[in-house]
């Protein structure tokens, strides 16, 4: 009887820590606020707001990627998604909030217009630059 009891709390153990170990395992993102960064440096822009889910190398891989309902895009094959030209004016409109996409809003990816409107403190032309610099920093690191 005894041994039986013991062998019961072990189980228990063994499964409440399998639990709590699969608990810690399941990635999740933290919301946190925006840093503010120069808006004349695109790739500051980027490493401050895009790598966490994005990748240092942009290629979908960041640290939070893995708790996301979908997969962040891989930002290096934009222009030969799209016959070898880079889509500038759909970034722009993508990072504005103008177009819907599956993962923006309210799922995964943040809506960087109004993010950068903020920032800006209502001027548009720091939006502008904030939206023009990150976007040629998208631009440059597209693969070849």
């Amino acid at each position: 009887m005894r041994s039986r009891r013991l062998s019961c709390l072990v189980a228990l153990a063994l499964t409440g820590g399998i639990v709590s170990a699969a608990q810690e395992a399941t990635p999740s993102v933290k919301h946190t606020t925006a840093p503010a960064t120069s808006p004349a440096s695109g790739k500051e822009m980027f490493m401050s707001y895009c790598t966490s889910c994005h990748g240092k190398d942009a290629k979908g891989d960041g640290p939070a990627a893995s708790a996301l309902k979908q997969a962040p895009a891989d930002l290096t094959t934009l222009a030969r998604q799209n016959g070898g030209k880079y889509p500038s004016d759909k970034v722009t409109s993508i990072l504005r909030g103008q177009t819907k996409l599956v993962a923006h809003g309210d799922q995964d990816m943040p809506v960087w217009g109004p993010v950068f409107w903020k920032m800006s403190q209502g001027h548009e032309e720091l939006l502008q630059m904030r939206i023009a610099n990150l976007n040629r920093y998208l631009e440059s690191i597209q693969e070849k």
